[in-house]
């Protein structure tokens, strides 16, 4: 006899499983007459919600049910409890029955005036109601498959979550949390936060021997009376909570959860496909993610293109996560908004190929990314997941006013590292909509402005552009990075890329300030670098010591560090282009006494001592140290400069050390940066419509790399309701049946692909 006989003989046939239970009307789950056969679905039942049936789950049960297959509606009830306990939710177009918890059976319909299937867990009208929970348990059942079951699977259809709003889903502390506070204070008081929801307050001192543990603390929140939080037991540790640099505290809880039935166990994971629609908001994610297998996230956007332009991820907690909080993989115009992120193996908001543009990360809070296993089968052979808060391939995105704490490696780390078996060259988004191949690396951000990084138990604040092998936009799509405040790590600010412009950097408590930097068309302003003890200002390349091109730094102060042996600034030893060099102007030293000065404030690095391969080699300008229009002109004592005349320098400290000497020139410029090139259309997504008061409200969000100057819908200016129109809305006559939304910014680059919604 055959193998495969054998094995037939073996396996149960289809014919001797269980039948599928057809809904056969509209109606309620707990209703038989909703069910063919009349019997409502109980342990083990593989469902099918045929399409045209609108079902409301309404029950709280604790029943398994194998397989749900959703082809018509499926609303849950949002004025009562209810629990779904399940092995598998299918959303997919089509009355058959599936147990593929990855993979959809066909693609999604393309008649957009057909009625798509729907799983509903309260709407942002209509959320599921205060004091009410609504839960969805994702369970292995036995027989399915383990790698890509239990999963919430959304193909082509609307997956809708949403519970009640927080007005924040996390604050800043207002002030220290001490030892033994039973209670801590917020910079602003937060609505929606009750008695029995758990909370993290963020870690915020330096790591120490404790770099294996975290010093974020959870609580359960026993009051809260305006910005004051009472916690169900006192604090363990400190947290810092006045000044400039503040530890975060963050709610985790939801009354809409989605959640692996055994933690230790198979987890599962949740996906929307392309041709999806739906946002999740306040919703809670716990529990989720299959450690160390591809795709297979606790919350995944797959593949969805500008299918779901529109969709929103906002306000929601994903925590505990074994395989990354939120993957975006070969998505744009997705709105990811004041989300908290919790313990993650592996990155945790992650753009997965590098092709994702045009998405919006705003507000989100990272904490305890963890390093992981490279993915089997991942797209991109360069990284190897060893936990950053966020990681990205394409910068061609808004990162706006997030924060990472307590990541296992990187605060933000941007990669693209070429591989012998890889072309780094993908199909890239144009303005007008069609793609072309791109190298990724040539595309600046959209928008990196007021982001953070704090207490890392790992390595790198913010590693802009490993790999990239010197490879950037041209100096008229410069990468732009403003307001970067990065405290309580090992290595600050790391920027491998060329044609930089930094705007108001902060590194406090740093090993090592701006490290290993390709100092090539950088132009930084305002620059404070405290209580930074090793490496303040690093040499190009750190030990390699080679700088490509220009530095300029407009405003650099040096507060209380105490840096032994090496200089305030480094200069670097090889000059390969025969273009490098260095300008900074408005030098500051403060609180810079005999005991915590640094060798000099510029002379050669430390480590690693390469001798010089070129002849000429970077000279270090300091503008205006001996006056108005009296500029030190600092170089290294292994300098062509310096050996072909000697006499012409001096030793002055504590400028120069044992290896730099200055002589004073006059007239000498201060380099300016080149124009910047705004060629860049914005990015406009409609995120919701609200039927009100007789009118059609609609509100959306825009971003561009500089200033929006109107957002027009079917004509309408809209008003903005956020900074540079990050916000809008916008009132049309409740007649609409479309909506046509798109941007123009002050350098007059108008949106040429719309924003396009169809409202039933």
């Amino acid at each position: 006899m055959r193998l495969a006989a054998v094995l037939a003989l073996c396996l149960p046939s289809a014919a001797s499983a269980d039948p599928v239970i057809h809904s056969a009307k509209s109606g309620a789950w707990s209703e038989p007459a909703t069910w063919a056969g009349g019997k409502v679905p109980s342990d083990g039942s593989r469902v099918l919600i045929r399409s045209g049936h609108a079902v409301t789950y309404d029950v709280k049960s604790d029943a398994v049910v194998r397989g749900l297959n959703v082809s018509g509606s499926l609303v849950f009830a949002t004025d009562r409890d209810t629990v779904l306990n399940v092995g598998l939710v299918k959303v997919q177009a089509g009355d058959e029955y599936s147990e593929d918890g990855f993979d959809c059976d066909h693609a999604a319909p393309a008649d957009p005036t057909r009625p798509k299937p729907e799983f509903v867990v309260g709407t942002p009208d209509r959320p599921v109601a205060a004091g009410k929970t609504a839960v969805v348990r994702l369970h292995h059942v036995a027989g399915m498959d383990r790698e890509t079951c239990p999963a919430l699977v959304n193909c082509g259809g609307r997956m809708d979550l949403h519970g009640q709003p927080l007005s924040r889903a996390w604050a800043k502390l207002g002030a220290d949390a001490k030892v033994g506070d039973t209670a801590v204070t917020l910079t602003e008081a937060v609505t929606g936060w009750k008695a029995g929801d758990r909370v993290i307050v963020v870690g915020s001192q330096s790591h120490g021997d404790a770099k294996t543990r975290s010093l974020t603390e959870e609580r359960t929140v026993a009051a809260v009376d305006g910005a004051k939080v009472t916690l169900s037991e006192p604090l363990k540790m400190p947290h810092a909570g006045a000044g400039e640099f503040r530890a975060e505290v963050a709610n985790l809880s939801r009354n809409v959860v989605v959640e692996s039935a055994n933690p230790d166990g198979v987890r599962g994971h949740t996906m929307y496909h392309k041709g999806s629609s739906g946002s999740l908001s306040y919703a809670e994610f716990r529990h989720l993610g299959k450690k160390d297998v591809l795709g297979k996230y606790a919350l995944h956007f797959h593949l969805c293109r500008d299918t779901m332009r529109g969709s929103s991820v906002v306000g929601n907690s994903i925590w505990d996560s074994h395989n990354r909080w939120l993957t975006i993989h070969g998505t744009d115009y997705l709105v990811v908004r004041d989300n908290v992120g919790y313990k993650s193996v592996g990155h945790g908001y992650f753009l997965e190929d590098g092709t994702e543009t045009y998405n919006v990360l705003d507000r989100n809070l990272a904490v305890g990314a963890v390093a992981g296993k490279r993915l089997p089968k991942q797209v991109l052979p360069f990284d190897a997941n060893e936990g950053a808060g966020f990681w990205w391939t394409c910068s061609l995105n808004s990162f706006t006013r997030n924060v990472a704490a307590e990541c296992d490696r990187y605060g933000f780390r941007y990669e693209a590292t070429l591989h012998p078996s890889y072309k780094l060259t993908f199909p890239i988004r144009q303005a007008d909509g069609s793609r072309k191949p791109t190298d990724p690396r040539t595309l600046p951000f959209v928008r990196f402005e007021d982001n953070e990084v704090h207490t890392s138990h790992g390595l790198y604040g913010v590693n802009l552009g490993e790999g990239v092998n010197r490879v950037g936009p041209d100096e008229k799509h410069p990468f732009v990075v403003k307001n970067l405040k990065i405290w309580d790590v090992h290595y600050g600010f790391r920027p491998q890329v060329p044609n930089l412009r930094v705007e108001n950097l902060t590194l406090h408590r740093v090993n090592y300030g701006v490290y290993h930097p390709n100092y090539d068309n950088h132009f930084y302003r305002n620059v404070v670098v405290s209580q930074t003890n090793t490496e303040p200002f690093n040499r190009g390349h750190d030990d390699l010591s080679v700088q490509y091109g220009l530095l300029a730094v407009d405003g650099l102060t040096f507060d209380g560090c105490r840096s032994g042996g090496m200089p305030l600034v480094q200069i670097s030893d090889d000059n390969p282009t025969g273009a490098a060099v260095t300008h900074l102007r408005n030098v500051k030293t403060v609180n810079w006494s005999d005991a915590t000065k640094a060798k000099a404030v510029v002379n050669l690095g430390g480590g690693p001592r390469p001798a010089p391969k070129f002849e000429k080699g970077v000279s270090v300008y300091l503008h205006d140290w001996f006056g108005a229009g009296r500029t030190a002109l600092v170089v290294s004592t292994k300098s062509g400069e310096f050996k072909a005349d000697p006499s012409k320098f001096r030793e002055e400290a504590p400028l120069t050390g044992n290896e730099s000497r200055v002589t004073e020139v006059k007239g000498v410029a201060f380099p300016q940066p080149p124009a910047i090139a705004d060629d860049l259309p914005p990015a406009t997504v409609v995120t919701r419509v609200i039927r009100e008061s007789g009118k059609l409200l609609v509100r959306g969000s825009c971003a561009d790399d500089g200033t929006v100057a109107k957002v027009t819908v079917n004509g309408k200016d809209a008003k903005a309701t956020a900074g540079n129109f990050a916000e809008w809305e916008v009132a049309l006559d409740a007649g609409t049946t479309k909506i046509e939304a798109r941007a123009e910014d002050a350098a007059g680059n108008v949106e040429q692909t719309p924003a396009v919604v169809t409202v039933r």
